[in-house]
């Protein structure tokens, strides 16, 4: 099969989707990095090997328009706490923690008899939800760039065409120029999804505008903060609408070459990117003369090794061009000089997924979602303590409390709300007063927090917001490329502060020290991650400094996190003097005499917690 013009590709469409129209039962095994760890690729091998038993035809590529079953690997579900899952259509049924035994079940019952398996269906007070799309987790959703995703094979190009894909394309080398590609884009005011914000239309304007014999498209897909996965299961689940909307960058900007930076760490999203590159390249999507346009475009992908500091655009840009990933002191902006020095236009994964939409159904449809200032939706990889975590999607604008307590089905084991950190590493802590706040980019800005790339981890009333804060600043400060003098030595001091505290040696002085810190860093570090480095300290000072005073005034920890501040003694009351704690424990901190009463040394004790769990009077306490 090779596309050579716009009437061949709606040609190709329409077969594809009568191929499609012939599957009279699809079935759509998550094949998410969540769920294939869950057993995933296990449940597809058995449900095929039993269609195939039972004399039915297991349809996997769009080739025959013939009657039979469709089986595919799909991308993310989203819903992953309830992985594995299995989707079948057209009834919308949704089966959650599916394992292999339950596979004969499901092909009997579902796909030769028709009926549901309802005790592998969403039940929540006793109701029971067959269709997907009926479950509270996907019911407040707005899933447009993550359509696709659990919704169509991952690996064909077929498929995706089948259902639309490439039409963007077409329309927009068809009947648009350059110029209407940018202003369409600026009129439908997408934002960069990878933190910062900046105008998507704005920034390939300005590319466009600077003349140059070579441009470049590429796009960031360095996912690197913690509980962060939405671009990885973009990739993995939709890799097509990311190559499409590179082309119509391309096509936009004058650029003739791409690139997509990937972490090494997501190997499938690596694999699922580069077989989707091969297939667009086989068919004529990608290469020279695109739908006989004129049009000259091919992508490449570069794998990174791990450094958080790439998600920085000159440090990412750097890595691409063979250098240690660090960031650039720039003169000029990336658009201006970017890879080698020639305009480039750097977007990252959702960004670039979102374009094919605007392109399709306009600017003004775009911006019916989301607020005046932060339009369309955006991707969220919810995890912590929730209830349902996973990859969800929502109008900009939506508050927190909808998000955690609607979609993410409130704290686990009913227990008390404290905080959010959003934006990962270079995020901020919201608390509960926030939970009415809209989530945009302006509103999350002006209490010192941000988007980022989009993870959000809940956390509940037994978290330790100075060991929050120490984690984040350990990871930052880990991952610091040491080239700034403030990035590279403010996070270690930094950092040794927050391991005071939570070792109980920390003074007030200290957190008048963390905040002097924090200012200097956020003002001279050379990158934007050293600026925001500081963020989760200072957030979580700001909102919870009882807590950080507890730890340095009173030596405890509110929550009990804090193992060196953790104070185990014996209640005399209660004590029968059997010697049982003293025999057990590691470091013989406990002495006494038989039927007396026991006492520990803290001096020596290491908090270890042997002594509570052998203590048959529950005499020993944590205080």
């Amino acid at each position: 099969m090779r596309i050579n013009t716009i009437d061949e590709l709606m040609d190709f469409s329409r077969k594809f989707k009568n191929a499609l129209d012939k599957q009279y039962k699809k079935v759509l095994v998550c094949g998410g990095t969540g769920c294939v760890a869950g057993g995933s690729l296990e449940i597809y091998d058995e449900i095929k090997r039993l269609i195939e038993e039972k004399g039915l035809l297991a349809e996997v590529e769009l080739e025959e328009e013939e009657e039979g079953i469709g089986l595919k690997k799909s991308g993310c579900h989203g819903f992953c706490e309830a992985g594995p899952l299995v989707r079948i259509e057209p009834d919308k049924f949704l089966y959650l923690k599916v394992k292999v035994e339950d596979c004969e079940e499901i092909v009997s019952s579902t796909l030769i008899e028709g009926k549901p398996v309802e005790r592998l269906m969403y039940n929540e007070d006793d109701r029971i939800y067959q269709m997907q799309e009926e479950i509270p987790f996907y019911k407040s959703q707005t899933r447009v760039v993550l359509e696709h995703c659990g919704h169509i094979d991952a690996e064909s190009i077929e498929e995706y065409i089948a259902y639309g894909g490439y039409m963007a394309l077409a329309k927009a080398v068809g009947e648009m120029s350059p110029d209407e590609v940018c202003k369409e884009v600026t009129d439908a005011n997408l934002r960069g999804r990878g933190g910062g914000g900046y105008p998507a239309g704005k920034k390939w304007s300005q590319v466009l505008s600077y003349p140059s014999d070579i441009k470049y498209v590429i796009c960031n897909g360095d996912e690197g903060d913690p509980g962060a996965f939405m671009d990885r299961s973009i990739m993995e689940g939709d890799p097509h609408s990311i190559i499409e909307g590179m082309i119509i960058a391309a096509y936009a900007t004058g650029a003739s070459e791409g690139y997509i930076y990937v972490r090494a760490e997501y190997p499938m999203a690596v694999a699922r990117i580069n077989r989707a590159i091969d297939e667009a390249r086989k068919v004529g999507l990608l290469g020279k003369n695109i739908l006989n346009t004129g049009l000259n475009f091919d992508l490449h992908v570069n794998q990174g090794a791990g450094a958080f500091v790439c998600g920085e655009g000159s440090a990412l840009i750097a890595s691409i061009e063979g250098e240690r990933g660090m960031p650039r002191v720039k003169a000029k902006r990336t658009v201006e000089e970017g890879l080698w020095r020639k305009p480039t236009v750097l977007n990252n994964v959702e960004t670039f997924a979102n374009v094919r939409h605007i392109i399709m159904k306009g600017a003004d449809w775009y911006r019916s979602y989301g607020t005046k200032n932060s339009s369309g939706t955006k991707a969220f990889a919810l995890t912590g303590n929730v209830n349902n975590t996973g990859l969800i999607e929502v109008p900009m604008g939506t508050t927190l409390r909808e998000v955690i307590f609607n979609i993410g089905g409130g704290i686990k084991n009913n227990k008390k709300f404290k905080a959010v950190q959003i934006g990962g590493p270079s995020g901020g802590c919201l608390t509960e007063k926030h939970l009415d706040m809209p989530l945009d980019f302006d509103s999350l800005k002006s209490v010192g927090a941000m988007i980022g790339s989009g993870g959000m981890v809940v956390m509940d009333e037994d978290t330790c917001m100075v060991e929050v804060a120490r984690f984040f600043m350990n990871f930052t400060q880990n991952e610091s490329c040491g080239k700034c003098v403030p990035c590279r030595e403010g996070t270690k001091k930094m950092l040794h502060i927050l391991e005071k505290i939570v070792a109980g040696k920390g003074t007030v002085e200290d957190l008048d020290l963390l905040e002097e810190l924090a200012d200097t860093i956020t003002n001279t570090a050379l990158c934007g991650l050293g600026k925001t480095a500081a963020n989760p300290v200072i957030s979580s000072l700001k909102y919870f400094r009882d807590e950080y005073l507890a730890h340095v005034v009173d030596k405890r920890c509110p929550t009990r996190t804090c193992q060196s501040l953790r104070m185990i003694q014996i209640d005399p009351k209660l004590c029968r003097g059997c010697s049982k704690c003293s025999r057990i424990c590691p470091v013989n901190a406990i002495d006494g005499k038989i039927k007396e009463v026991y006492k520990i040394d803290q001096n020596k004790c290491i908090k270890c917690g042997s002594c509570m769990e052998s203590c048959t009077f529950a005499a020993i306490k944590e205080v």
